[in-house]
């Protein structure tokens, strides 16, 4: 395009309003009526859902730890252990495990959640850790390491 005077020139808005507007567009594809055809409502629209789309992924980072600590505690709570306690013994025990994988083996690991449950409580116990809190709450069974590990197991490594 050819430009015979700058009063021309700057009144052509020219490809880019083009593509801006096209994007613009392309994300209120899926709306319904005005919202979706016409730029000065569509632009509206899609504003307010990139900001909503912007909490939603904050808010489901926060829902996914709420989901982890319920199942965590759950879990603690069969084996008579309250989550505190367990996540104390495990880091005096160096074992670095984070919420998420611990809410992985009490799912889907019961028995493994149940072994690192009996080294928490273990280990608690071998440092003299009080825990300060009530003790009747978990209604879990007792556990002890001896009872959760094979005796051959342990037969096995005391040769080494």
């Amino acid at each position: 395009m050819v430009f015979l005077s700058v009063v021309n020139f700057t009144r052509s808005r020219g490809p880019d309003e083009f593509w801006r507007k096209r994007r613009i567009f392309r994300l209120a594809a899926h709306y319904i009526g005005r919202s979706r055809n016409c730029y000065s409502i569509a632009v509206r629209n899609v504003h307010r859902a990139l900001a909503y789309a912007t909490k939603a992924r904050k808010l489901k980072k926060q829902d996914m730890i709420d989901l982890w600590n319920t199942r965590i505690t759950a879990a603690c709570e069969q084996h008579n252990i309250t989550y505190y306690t367990l996540k104390e013994g495990l880091d005096r025990a160096n074992i670095m495990l984070d919420r998420k994988s611990l809410s992985d083996l009490a799912s889907w690991e019961p028995r493994t959640f149940e072994c690192l449950a009996a080294v928490a409580k273990q280990k608690v116990e071998y440092d003299g850790f009080n825990d300060g809190t009530d003790k009747n709450r978990p209604t879990g069974t007792n556990l002890k390491l001896k009872d959760v590990m094979l005796e051959a197991w342990l037969k096995e490594n005391k040769k080494f």
